[in-house]
């Protein structure tokens, strides 16, 4: 079944007043140009090193408590955004899913899509109050307990899916990442039996994602198809973030985005990797 998390420009306006809007771009854009009445969340640069159970645990608990201290509950939409369908409102998204929130959706194109409909921004005069979570309406609850672990992938997930038939692990990073050339952790390379599909490659030139169509063809044709368990991984769970949506929003129904990916990966030193020639 094919999960909505995509918004458009128009289909924001008409929302606008009844959602919890997050803005996840760094503080001088949003000082400069945002969507009336969002509020700003940069979670960029939390990142987790060991997904095993107890720090992936406090992980999560943590990004509870900023979502909460935004106004985020599970009673009211909300939308996230970046300047375009990027990897910093991906990432924020598919945690708002990981723990449970029924209804968030990203702004598709973000505010080059949000300019570009006629829709102006606005600009930060003075510093804005914080949000106090003890003033959210008491019909609202916070986001629940349970955690949607499906969609998370451990260190321990790939490694059991490599060399499984029903499963395929995607490396979403670039070229030079992939092929090892360029090195972001202690060991460079790959995950055996990894596909390459760079994650930009399923957006357009305006920063938007591609039509259904496009983007079924684009992964159909590495390999990725809706029967199998689909992985992806960039550095640390920010691009396959953006992986992730691409696929739901296909309809595919099993898809784990890699949490703490490259950073963890190829830092361990029982992890499998291979390099590939360039």
């Amino acid at each position: 079944m094919t999960t909505s998390y995509l918004i458009d420009a128009r289909g924001l306006r008409e929302r606008l007043g009844a959602v919890t809007l997050l803005d996840l771009r760094p503080a001088e854009d949003f000082a400069v140009g945002h969507i009336e009445g969002s509020r700003h969340l940069d979670l960029y640069g939390i990142s987790l090193n060991d997904s095993s159970e107890g720090p992936l645990a406090s992980f999560l608990a943590i990004f509870k408590v900023l979502f909460g201290a935004r106004g985020v509950s599970a009673g009211r939409p909300v939308v996230v955004y970046d300047h375009e369908s990027g990897e910093r409102a991906s990432r924020a998204l598919w945690l708002l899913a990981v723990l449970g929130h029924p209804d968030a959706k990203l702004l598709d194109g973000g505010t080059q899509a949000w300019r570009a409909t006629g829709y102006p921004l606005a600009r930060l005069e003075s510093a804005p109050p914080p949000a106090d979570p003890a003033k959210a309406p008491p019909t609202a609850p916070p986001l629940r307990g349970e955690l949607n672990a499906g969609l998370i992938a451990t260190r321990f997930d790939v490694h059991r899916a490599i060399g499984d038939p029903g499963a395929v692990i995607v490396d979403v990073r670039r070229e030079s990442e992939y092929r090892g050339s360029e090195k972001r952790a202690r060991r460079a390379g790959t995950i055996p039996g990894a596909v390459h599909v760079f994650w930009r490659e399923h957006l357009d030139e305006r920063g938007a994602f591609l039509p259904p169509e496009r983007l079924r063809a684009l992964y159909a044709a590495r390999g990725v198809t809706p029967d199998k368990t689909v992985i992806p991984f960039c550095q640390g769970g920010y691009r396959s973030a953006s992986t992730f949506i691409a696929l739901k929003t296909l309809g595919y129904p099993s898809v784990r985005n890699y949490i703490s990916s490259w950073g963890e990966w190829g830092n361990q030193d029982d992890s499998q990797i291979v390099v590939h020639a360039p």
